[in-house]
């Protein structure tokens, strides 16, 4: 057979064999190949982050990951990859990555479904059907404390005004004892009692007791509840659900593990 032939068939080989080599590996680093499996790792991990990844953005990851290999090189020429205090962090690391890899897969698993978002949402507008009520309250330590503000409020004094100057709730005090709308069922009972025992624009006679101290309650206005529409919280809903299902799942796997 000719030399230059066989030659040539040998040059055609390595040439092949670097060509395989090359769409392996994204550069060759003092010796030592860069496998383009790393680029598209850190690609990955861009988009998960919730970055795009334009094609132009492939020369930037490149460059990248080339100078983290020349980077590492160095650090493990000075033996910094042997230290007590590395393998420690690597130990750390190696658990968090697989802890989040375990909870992707629980979650690509036992995905929350239209079902349930709609279940929850029905469960939330049942619990928040009927009335809203408009109050104002002005909440204080002493009875006798309760009942002279009434009194003021009666011979002409502003609501808003008192509930600046005296309430010990450091929310609405400010506002004028605004409570702005919500259910009844958002306070305690003796609250909520003497809130839906009101007429719109009226005041309670006697102050009302409870765990916080003495209320003077105003009810402003009343009004059917205004719920938001399903489609608009179903993202919201589907996220609350999956990490209540989530923590259940966590809280499951420390129940079976034997610690001693």
């Amino acid at each position: 057979m000719n030399k230059h032939f066989v030659s040539a068939l040998a040059t055609a080989g390595l040439m092949v064999v670097a060509t395989g080599a090359l769409a392996q590996n994204i550069a060759i680093v003092n010796g030592k190949a860069v496998p383009k499996a790393r680029m598209d790792a850190l690609a990955q991990q861009v988009a998960r982050s919730g970055r795009p990844v334009p094609p132009e953005m492939q020369g930037q990851l490149r460059e990248e990951v080339i100078a983290r290999e020349i980077f590492v090189q160095e650090a493990q020429a000075r033996g910094l990859d042997v230290t007590d205090d590395f393998k420690a962090q690597m130990e750390l690391t190696r658990q968090s990555i697989l802890i989040r890899e375990l909870f992707n897969d629980y979650q690509q698993k036992h995905p929350v479904t239209d079902e349930d978002t709609k279940a929850e949402y029905d469960k939330f507008a049942s619990a928040n059907a009927g009335k809203e009520y408009r109050a104002r309250h002005i909440l204080v330590e002493k009875e006798d404390q309760a009942k002279a503000l009434i009194a003021q409020i009666k011979k002409g004094a502003k609501f808003e005004d008192l509930a600046k100057k005296n309430s010990k709730d450091p929310g609405s005090g400010a506002n004028g004892g605004d409570l702005d709308w919500a259910n009844a069922s958002s306070y305690v009972k003796e609250f909520s009692d003497a809130l839906t025992g009101l007429a719109k624009g009226k005041l309670t006679d006697a102050p009302v007791k409870s765990q916080f101290g003495y209320h003077i309650i105003r009810l402003d206005d009343v009004r059917e509840a205004q719920l938001p529409k399903y489609e608009d919280v179903k993202a919201q809903i589907a996220q609350q659900l999956q990490q209540q299902k989530l923590a259940k799942y966590q809280e499951d796997l420390r129940a079976k593990a034997k610690v001693e």
